[in-house]
């Protein structure tokens, strides 16, 4: 049975750095997701996530999600008595944190934005310590990566979805979260501790990304695949709704500005055989905000068509 590869991080910066590195070269070129444990965000932080995150939940979102179409069109389903699954929506509760300043905090969970803005300056260092990781086992200088997406201009993306599914009468009937690739670039996950549901496609197979206490899944989004001209791929995933337990999703995104132009970094260009000493790049070179137009549309579709549309912008 494949297992989803799990890395000590604490190890890179010690004697065992050469085969940690190797784990997370691994991890990145045949997974695409893999577990990081010691990553050097504290423990007690993270305590004070779930907590706030649980209370957030019941205080201000609870009652809403019960409002929310996916109950709604659940129950329409049951009640008709038809076959079929609930399509087009997911089992999720949901919303968005930025940098931005206009960000809808919540407003009644007690110390949820000082906690949040806390964790999100942790998990963004972590982010960079990752791309600097891969930049070195692509052989691409340090900060390519960093600098690629921030369009010379530090103003890369960096947002948090606060997910949460709740426990599901009918989990055959709906998605948790429907399969997908991520668009952007770095996605580090603070999942629930023991509720699973979380899933990738390897080899045509499901295979669970079971939880670990305090771990951080980390998963390369679309953009990490062009920039590595396919060396590292973006991993279709999904989660299932369960009948039990509200799990906690909390993903956070390190994407490019939406004016950076991304493109397969140049040492990872591919010799072609039959034309001596022609370079080919597997990917086109886009703005990344066209691809977000394009991926808005297609999010839940196969992938390639959404490299050659943006191609044809």
């Amino acid at each position: 049975m494949s297992i989803i590869p799990v890395i000590d991080f604490s190890k890179l910066y010690g004697e065992e750095r050469a085969q940690t590195l190797a784990q997370i070269s691994k991890g990145c070129e045949e997974w695409g997701f893999f577990q990081l444990v010691n990553h050097g965000i504290p423990v007690e932080l993270l305590e004070r996530v779930k907590k706030v995150g649980g209370e957030c939940f019941k205080l201000e979102r609870e009652e809403v999600f019960n409002k929310s179409s996916a109950v709604n069109l659940l129950n329409e389903l049951m009640e008709s008595n038809k076959n079929g699954k609930v399509e087009n929506v997911d089992w999720e509760d949901v919303f968005l944190l930025t940098d931005d300043n206009n960000n809808q905090w919540p407003s009644n969970t007690p110390q949820f934005k000082e906690t949040m803005k806390e964790y999100r300056s942790e998990v963004k260092k972590l982010a960079e310590r990752v791309m600097e990781v891969m930049d070195e086992n692509l052989g691409l200088s340090k900060g390519y990566i960093k600098k690629a997406f921030n369009n010379n201009n530090n103003d890369a993306f960096f947002g948090t979805k606060v997910s949460h599914y709740p426990p599901c009468p009918y989990p055959e009937k709906v998605n948790g979260l429907r399969a997908h690739t991520d668009a952007g670039g770095v996605i580090l996950l603070f999942q629930d501790d023991q509720v699973d549901g979380l899933q990738i496609l390897k080899d045509g197979q499901w295979i669970d990304v079971p939880p670990i206490p305090n771990a951080i899944v980390i998963n390369t989004g679309d953009q990490i695949e062009v920039l590595s001209n396919g060396k590292y791929k973006s991993v279709w995933h999904r989660v299932l709704s369960k009948p039990d337990g509200n799990r906690r999703s909390i993903a956070s995104f390190y994407n490019p500005s939406l004016k950076a132009t991304i493109s397969p970094a140049p040492e990872l260009l591919i010799l072609e055989e039959k034309k001596v000493d022609q370079l080919i790049a597997t990917y086109p070179t886009f703005v990344f905000g066209n691809y977000m137009n394009v991926y808005n549309e297609q999010k839940f579709l196969p992938k390639e068509p959404r490299f050659q549309a943006v191609a044809a912008i």
